[in-house]
């Protein structure tokens, strides 16, 4: 699913693609949420994470190469309920926001959904949303995380706090 919003102001032009893509997964929703919480693994099974290191309980510090295009960023996490969600923003003026969502479907079985805000700054990433690419990398991205979780059977780890309103 998609949503492309274009924002003008003062002659600035920003496109906001939105991604919003959902898997089912055939492990329990604790095994699922757990190995998200495992930020450093995401190289594993995310296509243009090069590495993330967990700076502490509520920020990571993320390198990526997406479509040629490399970034480097911090980013927060604002919101965490075990076995519910996860979300986070960035904090140094990228527009990089998103939410992880974790659905128990039964005893050995979820659904996780990601909704993804992120700003578009270059010709090619405008493009690149505009023809769906976003969409398209978000869901082979899930489906590399159930391969990798449903695989192992079990997490790497987990983290099992609570944050709200970006407090541990």
């Amino acid at each position: 699913m998609r949503d492309l919003i274009e924002i003008r102001a003062c002659g600035y032009s920003a496109y906001m693609p939105t991604v919003t893509e959902s898997i089912d997964v055939d492990v329990p929703v604790q095994a699922a949420y757990n190995q998200w919480t495992q930020f450093e693994t995401f190289p594993n099974f995310m296509n243009g994470v090069e590495e993330i290191h967990q700076l502490d309980d509520l920020r990571t510090h993320w390198k990526t190469k997406v479509g040629g295009v490399e970034r480097e960023f911090d980013a927060e996490i604002v919101e965490q309920i075990p076995d519910t969600a996860i979300a986070w923003s960035s904090l140094d003026g990228k527009s990089h926001s998103g939410r992880v969502s974790f659905e128990t479907k039964d005893t050995t079985h979820c659904r996780v959904t990601v909704n993804l805000d992120w700003e578009a700054e270059n010709f090619t990433e405008k493009v690149g949303a505009a023809v769906g690419a976003d969409d398209r990398q978000i869901r082979s991205d899930l489906k590399r995380f159930k391969e990798y979780i449903e695989g192992q059977g079990h997490p790497d780890g987990g983290w099992r706090g609570t944050v709200v309103d970006g407090e541990a």
